[in-house]
């Protein structure tokens, strides 16, 4: 894997991408039931078992594999209505779809269908890089393994928002404006964000919510010729698991919900609690670090080393690090960025250590590089529509954490309570959505499905986006919901070295046997 990708693809790591841009990962599954309009209130009840006959081209049509250009991988393309409440409207989105074909020996079990969460991940880039060929052999063997860039995201009608030199100017904004010019000029930013997003994405913006992309699954589940649906969503993918099994409870056949989003929390509360998960993790790297010869912030203890990065940050902000690249300096905004990129995973804690030193040394190219791995942006200054889609997906999926600036004002010591280091940036970065042309069609709301087959919710005690008490929340909230806990370090838990953890899962989507309710691993 190259180095962008290295900090949200180890294991099923991806990151809850956008939480400098939005706010967080986004959560609640209101939304359109198949007769409603797209633009009215959350589903209250599962959706109809049999199909809608407007409906029904689309789950019968078949797809064309064709080969991917990466050896042992098919792509095709699914259509699927832009609006749901109008299907007859001949209006679709393309849906890019990719498998890998069970490898044998065994029986086949069908399609298991991964996700690496997001918003904005690209499925297909995590299918061909990590799960189709690092997946336990033994999965890979009984099944197919399948994946898709849900609506608005990469290959599947895309929404586009700035150029690589706006989005450049972007996220070197300062996210803690000291004065009114830079809250100004913060909001100016945000604004200008969601225009270029509806100048360039008219068309697809009101249509990329977590419900229209569940519904998107469940059609995937057809075409494939699946009776049910086995999965694997990891991060913002728990969403679209958990919304999914709301939707259809007589479609869910063997679900795993790695690294779990509580649906019923509103969004200010959402990213108030991942500012929290931040600062838990920054304690976990500070401990690690004062161990380490090479430890930038001294041997005080976690809240000495944090102060010791709150004064860097405070530096960069007053004056800008050398980069290597005279366009881009390493501030505040792209600084804090780097070090919360390198926080969701502790394998890259050693990079975190070697960024934060070069960095207070007048080197500020480490910490660019680590910012540039959460933003997908290229070495040729072209970003992927990671967070474009992240910000179209969460800001219609809820309504806006603030109503403006002074709301964000008023929550600003909240956040600095979660974290002392992070809290004000994220406050401020939650304001996102409040300029959004599209208004949201969902809001947070607890997920029963009821009458499902158990499905495991996994929880990492100490995850940075997604935090515990989430996957607590969420295993509460299903009726059939099995709480699997990993006591670790890391942004999610399945492959990431936990032999406990990976056979419990294994078999679960082997044999079809849950773990244990409340089963612990480290």
């Amino acid at each position: 894997m190259d180095t962008r990708r290295l900090l949200r693809t180890t294991g099923t790591v991806i990151a809850a991408a956008g939480l400098l841009l939005s706010g967080c990962t986004s959560a609640g599954s209101g939304g359109p039931s198949a007769a409603a309009s797209s633009a009215g209130g959350p589903a209250q009840s599962a959706a109809p078992t049999a199909v809608p006959a407007a409906l029904r081209p689309y789950y019968e049509q078949k797809l064309s594999w064709r080969d991917c250009g990466v050896p042992g991988f098919q792509c095709a393309t699914m259509k699927a209505p832009l609006d749901y409440a109008h299907p007859e409207s001949g209006q679709d989105v393309d849906i890019a779809v990719a498998r890998r074909e069970a490898t044998g020996p065994g029986k086949r079990l069908g399609s298991l269908v991964v996700n690496p969460g997001g918003p904005g991940g690209s499925g297909i880039g995590y299918l061909q890089a990590y799960a189709g060929i690092g997946y336990p052999a033994p999965v890979r063997a009984q099944y197919d393994m399948v994946s898709f860039d849900p609506r608005g995201v990469d290959r599947s009608s895309p929404v586009q928002c700035l150029t690589g030199p706006e989005m450049d100017q972007f996220t070197q904004v300062d996210q803690t404006p000291d004065n009114a010019a830079e809250r100004a000029e913060l909001v100016a930013a945000f604004k200008e964000f969601a225009a270029g997003c509806q100048t360039r994405s008219q068309r697809v913006l009101p249509h990329v919510s977590t419900v229209e992309a569940a519904r998107d699954m469940d059609m995937l589940r057809a075409v494939l010729g699946d009776e049910k649906l086995t999965y694997v969503g990891a991060s913002y993918g728990t969403l679209l698991g958990a919304t999914y099994a709301e939707l259809f409870p007589g479609r869910v056949g063997r679900l795993v919900l790695d690294g779990a989003i509580d649906p019923s929390r509103p969004a200010l509360d959402l990213n108030r609690d991942q500012t929290g998960g931040f600062e838990t993790a920054l304690r976990s790297f500070a401990r690690d670090c004062a161990k380490q010869p090479d430890c930038p912030l001294g041997k005080g203890g976690p809240e000495a080393m944090a102060k010791q990065l709150q004064e860097f940050f405070r530096k960069a902000d007053a004056q800008p690090v050398p980069s290597g690249d005279p366009a881009r300096p390493l501030g505040e905004s792209l600084a804090t960025t780097g070090v919360i990129a390198a926080l969701y995973d502790e394998s890259a804690w050693p990079q975190l250590r070697e960024a934060l030193s070069s960095a207070m040394n007048g080197d500020g190219s480490g910490l660019l590089s680590l910012a540039d791995s959460y933003y997908e942006r290229e070495p040729d200054g072209k970003y992927a529509n990671l967070m474009f889609a992240n910000a179209a997906v969460n800001c219609l999926d809820q309504p806006p954490a603030f109503a403006g600036p002074e709301a964000v004002d008023a929550a600003v010591p909240s956040f600095e309570k979660a974290s002392p280091v992070f809290g004000a940036g994220l406050a401020w970065a939650s304001l996102n959505c409040t300029y959004w042309p599209v208004k949201a069609t969902g809001t947070a709301r607890a997920l029963a499905a009821k009458g499902a087959p158990p499905i495991v919710v996994v929880g990492t005690v100490r995850d940075p986006a997604t935090p515990y008490k989430w996957a607590q929340a969420l295993a509460q909230q299903l009726d059939s919901g099995v709480l699997l806990t990993y006591d670790g370090d890391g942004h999610t838990a399945y492959g990431r070295g936990s032999a406990c953890i990976d056979t419990a899962i294994n078999t679960y989507l082997l044999t079809g046997t849950a773990p244990k309710d409340g089963k612990k691993c480290t």
